[in-house]
C-alpha cells in the first residue's frame, strides 16, 4: 500500500473526535473572532502574525507564532488579511503547498478588481487549495452567537476535499454552509456583503413613489379643493387624517402586488403552453422580491392600524361630536339609531380586524426562523391560500367601507374619485383574474404544464 505524503495525510476526512488544528494569519477584529468560536467549537487555534508578542485581545487558548512556523502546525489556514497585503505570502509559498487557504476577504465597493480576491490569492500560490468563506459573516455576529440573519456561510472552490473540510468546520461553528460552486464563484460572493438591501430596492422604491403620489393626490382632494371652493382650512389633516387614507391604500395594494406575478405567470405559462421557457427578466425580478413587498404593505398596514386608534382623540374629532351633540340640544331632537350603517361599520371593522391578523401571520411565517421549521406544503398554504384570502378580507373590508359611495356625485372632487376607489383596481383584477384560473377548464391544463406537460415540446431544450 502506498504511503501517503503528510499534506495528503492533513487533508484526509478526520474520523477522531479532536478536531484538527486550524491556522488563523490575521489578528484583526475578525481574525480574533473567529478564532475564539474556533476554540470554543474545540478546534486547537495558532494564529500567525508579524508580532509573536501575546496581546490580551488574543483569545487565551490560541498560540501567536510567526507565520512560517504557524502554517506548520496546520492544514488548514484562514487568510484574514486584506488582499493589499497578500504578498507576504509569496515567500510561504513552499510551506503552503498543498494546504487549504481560506480567503475571508471583503473589498470596498463592488468589483474593485478584474479577478476575485480568492482567485488571486490562487495565483499567488499555485500550489494551494483556496476555498472562500465566511466573509458573509461579521465579527460581531460570531461574538454574538451568529443570529438568524448571518448564519449563512458562502462556500467555493475548485478542490472538492478541501471544500468539504472548510464546509465541516461552518457547521461546527453553528453555522450554514451553502456550496455555490467552484472559485469562479468568488466574484459574486465577495460582491454580495457589498450589496445594500438589493432585495428591498424595487419594494422601497415603489412604496415612496406610490406614497407621493396618493399624498399629493389626497392633498388636492381634502385640502386644496375645500380651501378653493368653500374657503376652509383643513391643512391639519396632513398630520393624521391624510396619513391614515395613505397607509390602507399602499397596504392593499402592495399586498395585491404581491400576488399580481403569480398570476401573470400563470397566464404566461398557459398561452405558451410549456413552463420550460424563462419569465421576462423583468416578471422574475418581480416574483423574486414578493416576500419584501408583502413586509412593506404589512408596515402601512400597521401604520393604519395605528392612526386609527388615535382618531377619538383628534381635536377635530372632539369638536365635531360636540357639536352634533350640540345641535341636536338646540333642536330638542335625538337621531336615532341607523341599524344599516351600524351593520356596514361593525362589517367593515370586522373584516380589517380579521384581514390584519391574517397579515400579520404571513408576516410572521416569512421570518426565516419561523419558515425553516415549516415544510414547503405548509408554507405554500400560509402565504397562498391564507394570503389570497387575506386579500379577499382587505378588499371587503375597503369595499363596505365605501362601496356605497361609488355613484355618489360628491365623492368625486374636481372629478377625481376618493383615494380607497383608486387602492381597489389592483386587488380587484387580482382577484377576478385568481378566480377565473381557479375554474376547472383552465386550472387542470395549467397544473398538467407545471408537471411539464407542454404544448410545443421544442421549448423543452
Amino acid at each position: 500500500m502506498k504511503k501517503n505524503s503528510s499534506n495528503a495525510m492533513a487533508l484526509a476526512p478526520n474520523t477522531s473526535n479532536k478536531r484538527e488544528t486550524v491556522c488563523i494569519f490575521g489578528t484583526g477584529d475578525f481574525g480574533r473572532a473567529l478564532g475564539h468560536k474556533m476554540i470554543q467549537s474545540g478546534y486547537p487555534v495558532v494564529f500567525g502574525s508579524r508580532s509573536t508578542q501575546t496581546s490580551s485581545l488574543i483569545p487565551k487558548d490560541a498560540e501567536v507564532l510567526s507565520h512560517a512556523e504557524a502554517a506548520q502546525k496546520a492544514a488548514i489556514i484562514v487568510i484574514a488579511i486584506q488582499r493589499q497585503h497578500y504578498n507576504f505570502l509569496t515567500p510561504l509559498a513552499e510551506i503552503l503547498h498543498g494546504k487549504v487557504l481560506v480567503d475571508v476577504s471583503n473589498n470596498l465597493k463592488i468589483n474593485q478588481y478584474p479577478e476575485s480576491n480568492a482567485e488571486y490569492l490562487s495565483q499567488l500560490v499555485p500550489g494551494a487549495k483556496v476555498v472562500k468563506a465566511f466573509n458573509t459573516v461579521s465579527a460581531w455576529a460570531l461574538q454574538s452567537g451568529a443570529l438568524d440573519a448571518s448564519r449563512q456561510v458562502f462556500v467555493c472552490g475548485d478542490d472538492m476535499e478541501a471544500k468539504q473540510m472548510v464546509m465541516d468546520i461552518v457547521r461546527a461553528l453553528g453555522l450554514t454552509p451553502l456550496d455555490q460552486g467552484s472559485l469562479l464563484a468568488a466574484q459574486e460572493i465577495e460582491n454580495y456583503p457589498l450589496q445594500l438591501f438589493p432585495m428591498w430596492k424595487f419594494p422601497i422604491f415603489l412604496s415612496l413613489g406610490l406614497t407621493a403620489f396618493f399624498f399629493f393626490y389626497s392633498l388636492i382632494r381634502n385640502v386644496i379643493y375645500p380651501y378653493v371652493y368653500e374657503k376652509e382650512d383643513f391643512s391639519f389633516f396632513i398630520a393624521i387624517s391624510i396619513p391614515n387614507k395613505i397607509c390602507p391604500v399602499l397596504a392593499l395594494v402592495l399586498l395585491a402586488l404581491v400576488y399580481l406575478p403569480g398570476v401573470l405567470a400563470a397566464i404566461i405559462q398557459l398561452y405558451r403552453g410549456t413552463k420550460y421557457r424563462r419569465f421576462p427578466d423583468w416578471l422574475d425580478k418581480w416574483m423574486l422580491c414578493r416576500k419584501q413587498l408583502g413586509l412593506v404593505a404589512l408596515a402601512f398596514a400597521s401604520l393604519h392600524v395605528l392612526y386609527t386608534l388615535v382618531m377619538p382623540i383628534r381635536s377635530f374629532v372632539r369638536w365635531r361630536t360636540s357639536n352634533q351633540i350640540i345641535s341636536q340640544v338646540l333642536k330638542n331632537s335625538t337621531e336615532s339609531l341607523n341599524i344599516t350603517y351600524a351593520w356596514l361599520s361593525d362589517s367593515y371593522l370586522a373584516l380589517g380586524i380579521l384581514g390584519f391578523f391574517l397579515f400579520v401571520l404571513l408576516g410572521i411565517t416569512s421570518l426565516p426562523s419561523v419558515s425553516n421549521n415549516v415544510n414547503w406544503r405548509e408554507f405554500r398554504f400560509v402565504q397562498s391560500k391564507l394570503g389570497y384570502l387575506t386579500l379577499i378580507l382587505c378588499t371587503a373590508h375597503t369595499l363596505v367601507y365605501g362601496g356605497n359611495r361609488f355613484l355618489s356625485p360628491s365623492s368625486y372632487r374636481w372629478y377625481l374619485p376618493n383615494t380607497y376607489m383608486l387602492s381597489l383596481i389592483i386587488p380587484c383584477i387580482v382577484l377576478v383574474v385568481k378566480f377565473v384560473l381557479i375554474l376547472p377548464c383552465l386550472d387542470k391544463p395549467l397544473t398538467r404544464i407545471r408537471q411539464g406537460w407542454e404544448r410545443n415540446p421544442q421549448y423543452s431544450e
